[in-house]
């Protein structure tokens, strides 16, 4: 195969692989980026820790930074696992749109049932109905005061 086949094939590849949607998805997503990248570095500070000359039984049970990395790259690798899995994120439209008016509007209605107190009543009486005005009188009378001051003496 000429050199100039191999360079074909080469760049055909280069190209298809920005087809791929994972490879698209990395490229995207920042956040994604962020956690291959902990991974990798995680990953390679493990592999350090546990190719430094000591024994690789030691390093497995005792080295508590070996531990931590390992558990960071880990971490990571589900998390970013979890993303490519989960699909691209759908991006926030900007403007506005029914959901930002509506939430404008139930904050607004709010802020006026609590300032207004003429604005709370019509809406409680539209709710529960007109409240109806009575005044109490007691059907019983209270002692007499005389009567139990003679009886003490």
């Amino acid at each position: 195969m000429g050199a100039s086949k191999k360079a074909a094939k080469a760049q055909k590849a280069a190209g298809d692989a920005w087809t791929n949607p994972y490879v698209q998805r990395i490229v995207q997503d920042g956040e994604l980026r962020d956690n291959v990248r902990v991974a990798y570095d995680s990953a390679r500070k493990a592999f350090a820790r546990l190719s430094n000359g000591k024994a690789t039984t030691k390093v497995l049970l005792d080295d508590k930074r070996f531990q931590k990395e390992l558990s960071t790259a880990a971490d990571a690798l589900r998390d970013a696992g979890s993303a490519l899995r989960a699909g691209p994120k759908k991006g926030r439209r900007s403007g506005g749109g029914i959901g930002k008016m509506l939430f404008v509007g139930v904050v607004g209605a709010g802020l006026a049932l609590a300032l207004s107190e003429d604005l709370r009543n019509k809406v409680l009486d539209a709710l529960f109905g007109a409240e109806e005005e009575f005044d109490y009188t007691s059907t019983t009378s209270p002692p007499a005061p005389a009567a139990s001051a003679a009886a003490n003496n």
